[in-house]
């Protein structure tokens, strides 16, 4: 159903503007706030769940548990990172049935070698286009409804031609989104939705190789997603430095309380009125004694 839903959201006329998440709260709050879909980073996951860096040391069981947790925890579709698929082809068959199990409305999956780094880090290396086009080619024949997306990291590796030739072979091998990582500069962001022949997503990782760029131009450009992988993460572990900062020199919490979630706020986010409404239920509940 998931997929049918990130499917129509697609045929809108406007971008698709897709936060990322890392946990399940984190979900919560992108749906809540008014966004209709959330992408579950493998960066953010790696950071958040594990504090390691985004160098390919998830297992796709360690990946699949906080994705399986965000995708419950919401109603709006969700994008999961599923790095290189986890090994080859035939793994990556594995991963697309396990993804799509979990609920998974859009799996995407990248052409670097194994283990792979973060797109916008130096040293990366790509697999062979055939290699690729038999992964994109298992996660298209082992998916019932699951879109495929598919990236390519090829720009920084050989350059901007080789990129858009390898995009344009991964969108006739089936992949029904194309997302060409960590291009550096603004043309060559205005020049891939003109030479690739599918709908693109862009990732806007602040700070890192790609410039910034708004929404509306992206729009403009002929981009379908805009995705801001670990956003809400960055700007939430900078408020927790600084609150956890304040408490050390303070010797008191009496000053965080204006930055803090109010207890109300906590617990409607978590839904715990629903839960005590349920909870009520079932406590008058009385079977009949038929003697």
């Amino acid at each position: 159903m998931t997929a049918k839903v990130f499917h129509n959201l697609l045929s809108q006329t406007e971008i698709l503007v897709v936060p990322g998440a890392a946990d399940a709260m984190s979900a919560r709050i992108v749906e809540d706030v008014g966004f209709s879909a959330v992408y579950a980073s493998g960066a953010g996951i790696a950071n958040v769940q594990f504090a390691l860096p985004d160098i390919g040391l998830l297992t796709m069981t360690e990946m699949i548990e906080p994705i399986r947790r965000i995708v419950e925890a919401v109603n709006i579709p969700v994008i999961a990172d599923a790095d290189t698929g986890y090994g080859n082809a035939v793994n990556v068959t594995r991963t697309t049935q396990v993804y799509e199990d979990a609920g998974v409305a859009a799996m995407q999956i990248e052409d670097q070698v194994t283990p792979k780094k973060c797109g916008h880090f130096n040293g990366k290396e790509v697999i062979s286009t055939e290699e690729m086009i038999q992964k994109i080619h298992a996660a298209v024949k082992a998916r019932k409804e699951m879109l495929i997306i598919a990236r390519t990291d090829s720009i920084a590796t050989h350059g901007m031609e080789e990129a858009i030739h390898r995009a344009n072979l991964y969108a006739r091998a089936g992949a029904d989104i194309i997302f060409v990582e960590a291009p550096t500069q603004k043309e060559q962001i205005a020049e891939l939705p003109k030479r690739i022949k599918a709908p693109l997503l862009f990732n806007m990782t602040e700070g890192a190789k790609t410039p910034i760029i708004s929404h509306d131009e992206l729009h403009e450009m002929g981009y379908r997603i805009v995705i801001h992988p670990n956003l809400a993460m960055r700007v939430a572990a900078r408020a927790m430095q600084s609150a956890l900062a304040v408490l050390q020199k303070a010797r008191s919490s009496e000053l965080l309380i204006p930055s803090m979630l109010e207890w109300n706020e906590r617990q409607r986010l978590v839904r715990l009125p629903e839960w005590e409404t349920l909870d009520n239920e079932l406590s008058r509940f009385e079977i009949a004694d038929s003697r």
